[in-house]
């Protein structure tokens, strides 16, 4: 159903000066998150501090629309054109060693019956952040940790797993992993989460 799990094209940033900016965006974000470990705190003081209203999250909503219509985000597919990923960057000392990535995740608009997309199960081994951008209907949501999020953050911590979902319409999930870690054959359903989801 899938192709192989960790496939997905890297942006050239030299050819779209959009995602360099991006990019760059993102890096400053970092800065701020860089020594705080992913977890249902994070995740609280996300929404609170870079939530939807912020000058930060509108900001990288913008780019990350943009990216999405010139065609360089999310671009390879996963499962067809519902479901793409694509690496924006991968870990460096200028993204904090952490890897950028977005996937692209479009459900039934109306969120009803069958109206979820259900994406591969993995891990995050050192936990992950989402930025939620919402695209397209009237409340796309992402599954966290801590249930649906719409417009905002999630934050899975360190040796959490599960399917991504959304629900509701189309949404990029724009995430942060740190070292880049993200497994998909260490976890399967069912399987105990650990102590910091």
């Amino acid at each position: 159903m899938y192709q192989h799990s960790s496939h997905a094209d890297v942006v050239d940033l030299a050819k779209w000066p959009e995602a360099e900016q991006l990019v760059a965006r993102c890096c400053d974000f970092l800065d701020v998150v860089q020594n705080l470990t992913p977890g249902k705190d994070l995740e609280a003081r996300l929404n609170r501090d870079f939530g939807p209203g912020s000058e930060h999250y509108e900001a990288l909503c913008r780019q990350v629309r943009r990216g999405l219509e010139q065609g360089w985000l999310a671009a390879t597919e996963i499962a067809g054109p519902a479901y793409r990923r694509g690496k924006v960057a991968l870990p460096s000392e200028r993204t904090r060693y952490m890897s950028i990535t977005a996937v692209y995740m479009e459900s039934a608009a109306d969120g009803g019956e069958g109206g979820t997309l259900r994406g591969q199960y993995h891990a995050h081994p050192y936990g992950e952040i989402n930025c939620v951008v919402p695209v397209s209907g009237a409340a796309p949501e992402l599954r966290g940790m801590q249930g649906w999020q719409g417009a905002g953050w999630t934050s899975p911590g360190p040796g959490t797993h599960h399917y991504p979902e959304a629900r509701g319409g189309a949404l990029v999930a724009l995430f942060f992993l740190p070292a880049g870690r993200i497994s998909y054959d260490s976890a399967a359903p069912g399987m105990p989460q650990p102590a910091s989801v």
